[in-house]
């Protein structure tokens, strides 16, 4: 009797370890299932082969960017202010005149363009000559461009003029269409951090 209890123990042992294993297997298989992975595991992670991409733009749509871009820029160069700084710093009449003659090609040159432009002729030094009424070999021509070419300024350096006053003992008239500025060099520096080009004739 005791030989057949012992019989049924070890079976009964048996059954249950054979239905710990099946359920611990089971209990594997539904982990790994894609329904119950955690939403932080590495296999949550994975980009899904059906997650759609962004849409590239067409070609018709890259075309037609490009156009509007391109009917823009005529436009956006004619709104553009182009300017420019001509230096004169020596008592030169042929100087004094290329500097004019400069002036007048390129406002001539961007009116006939249908573009904006702006030039300052800067004396300072020697060059104040250009300016002095009393001295200037181009006077005449400066009462005209001020009438003609109103895009022109022209300064005179304030520096230059009390010096020239000390060494002559006596007022140094400018003309009329010229305004003074404290220094002809500052002017020129600060124009040119500002973006306008310089060009010495």
């Amino acid at each position: 009797m005791s030989r057949f209890r012992h019989i049924l123990r070890v079976a009964t042992m048996g059954v249950v370890a054979l239905l710990v294993a099946t359920s611990s297997s089971a209990a594997q298989e539904a982990w790994q299932s894609p329904l119950l992975v955690p939403k932080h595991s590495a296999a949550a992670q994975k980009p899904s082969a059906h997650r759609t991409k962004p849409a590239k733009p067409t070609a018709t749509a890259k075309i037609r960017n490009q156009s509007a871009f391109a009917r823009m820029a005529p436009l956006a160069a004619k709104n553009q202010e182009h300017r420019l700084i001509l230096q004169v710093n020596a008592n030169d009449p042929a100087e004094m005149n290329l500097a004019l003659n400069n002036a007048l090609n390129v406002t001539q040159h961007y009116r006939e363009l249908g573009e904006k432009v702006k030039i300052e002729v800067i004396t300072f030094g020697p060059g104040l000559h250009m300016l002095r009424d009393d001295t200037s070999p181009v006077k005449a021509r400066i009462e005209t461009m001020a009438l003609s070419t109103p895009e022109v300024s022209f300064k005179a350096c304030g520096n230059t003029r009390e010096n020239m006053h000390k060494v002559e003992n006596k007022d140094i008239p400018i003309v009329p269409q010229a305004q003074e500025v404290k220094s002809g060099v500052v002017r020129v520096m600060e124009l040119e951090e500002q973006g306008w080009t310089y060009v010495k004739p």
